[in-house]
């Protein structure tokens, strides 16, 4: 099987509301950035590759009235922002170990990943890795699933698309890609098991990149974030 997973809130932690209140103070500049940064056409615009970050620190100035240098702050902790979720970092390895292949699918902007392949050392447990703003598309546009289809000779039937957005994941089923809603690593592992990808004993490593559609699971226990995931 092919399995595919999303980085931002799936293999990385994604929290832009703690993002937010790591820089901003006051509850209503808060919720005034989290719609005029992370929910503005530009953020997509950003993880598509089509809009440089200090054009987007700019235009980010002005829709909110913030001093330049609030939302240059901002934009400079969000690849900082994005450290390791370990048990998932750990079930990459268990599947490494197995027959199946891992390819990575996500949304993200130049900094964030230029970070992270810096600093995390999982990049080799991969067959391949699709970046949104490396191929100017962003999920959940369909021409980005249909070009990792294509692009790694990948049978929709024969893949499992992992990610913890529901609208992602019903643009993976409408061609016939075989979707998993994130919700924790341990569920996760069980929705692989059960799908036979892995193992009930499978072995679970170590993590060593330390470095500093409709799901399948119940849909009640899921809380799904009205943001652009990375």
């Amino acid at each position: 099987m092919n399995i595919v997973f999303d980085l931002g809130g799936v293999v990385f932690n994604w929290q832009p509301d703690k993002l937010i209140k790591s820089v901003f103070d006051n509850a209503e500049t808060q919720r005034l950035v989290k719609v005029q940064i992370f929910e503005h056409p530009d953020w997509v615009e950003l993880d598509k590759g089509t809009l440089d970050v200090e054009q987007a620190i700019e235009r980010g100035a002005l829709r909110t009235q913030l001093p330049r240098t609030e939302i240059s702050k901002l934009m400079s902790e969000v690849p900082r922002s994005l450290t390791p979720i370990h048990e998932s970092i750990d079930l990459l390895h268990s599947i490494r170990g197995t027959d199946n292949r891992l390819f990575v699918l996500s949304n993200m902007q130049f900094p964030s990943i230029e970070h992270l392949e810096r600093e995390s050392s999982i990049w080799d447990l991969f067959d391949g890795i699709v970046i949104s703003c490396r191929i100017q598309k962003v999920k959940p546009d369909i021409e980005i699933y249909q070009y990792l289809l294509k692009e790694h000779r990948l049978v929709a039937e024969e893949t499992v698309f992992i990610d913890d957005t529901d609208v992602n994941l019903v643009a993976a089923a409408s061609l016939g890609i075989n979707t998993i809603k994130f919700v924790s690593s341990s569920q996760c592992r069980q929705d692989l098991v059960d799908l036979k990808c892995i193992s009930t004993n499978q072995d679970t490593h170590q993590s060593v990149s330390n470095k500093s559609g409709h799901p399948l699971t119940d849909e009640k226990s899921a809380k799904s974030q009205d943001i652009h995931k990375k």
